[in-house]
């Protein structure tokens, strides 16, 4: 903390875990936004909805430029550590298998040719439903990626991980680029209540399975009335 504070950085203590805390709520978001391309979400819709929510770029935007083979070895991580929650579509594989790493070999999800970047068409071809792409509702995505993470924070806080919830907040906020006007997943869950979070998640969850499945703290939460903060 003294290193980290001596730096002019803002510290938060997490416990050891797979993904700390930062990259542990990053998984789900990004895993869910590799479901809704599998789901035959278009690109642009899928980045574009997120930028609007609160967040400087897209999901794969931001893969592209952290590198599509640094995630999928961070991906397997987490799902050798947290298991069906955490499952990868297989379409994924195949876009790796394809020798796309983003911006650093210029294939990825974009175009990187020296023009204005643009969605490459040509990875539509490696996921399911080719290139008729539906134009899912950007509050449906919104919500499916904003509660993956927001639900993974949550574990977190339930397990240890962290130690409170404005730790949380501040992690996502100042290490995640997580929407500062939202307050971070905590205040943000608030804002809504847990009862309708947990209502959201439950939804989700009989529509894709136990990756949406809400942490026991919201469920407690949501019949108790309580917040996070205060």
């Amino acid at each position: 903390m003294a290193l980290g504070k001596a730096q002019g950085k803002t510290v938060i203590v997490v416990e050891d875990g797979p993904g700390f805390y930062t990259s542990r709520i990053l998984a789900p978001y990004v895993n869910e936004a590799a479901w809704l391309l599998a789901d035959g979400g278009d690109i642009r819709d899928i980045d574009e909805a997120m930028v609007d929510w609160g967040f400087p770029v897209g999901p794969l935007n931001l893969l592209d430029e952290v590198g599509i083979d640094v995630a999928e070895k961070a991906a397997k991580t987490m799902l050798e550590a947290f298991g069906e929650r955490m499952i990868p579509p297989e379409s994924l594989q195949r876009v790796i298998s394809d020798g796309r790493l983003g911006r650093k070999n210029k294939k990825g999800f974009y175009t990187y040719d020296g023009k204005k970047k643009k969605v490459d068409e040509t990875i539509y071809d490696l996921v399911p439903n080719g290139r008729k792409r539906k134009h899912l509702p950007a509050e449906e995505i919104q919500q499916r990626l904003s509660l993956g993470m927001c639900n993974e924070a949550a574990l977190c806080l339930q397990e240890g991980i962290l130690h409170s919830a404005r730790d949380g907040d501040v992690g996502a906020i100042f290490g995640l680029g997580f929407p500062p006007f939202r307050g971070g997943p905590f205040r943000y869950m608030d804002a809504v209540g847990a009862a309708e979070i947990v209502r959201r998640l439950r939804g989700f969850e009989e529509r894709f399975g136990k990756r949406f499945q809400p942490a026991q703290v919201l469920v407690d939460m949501a019949g108790s009335g309580k917040k996070f903060h205060g």
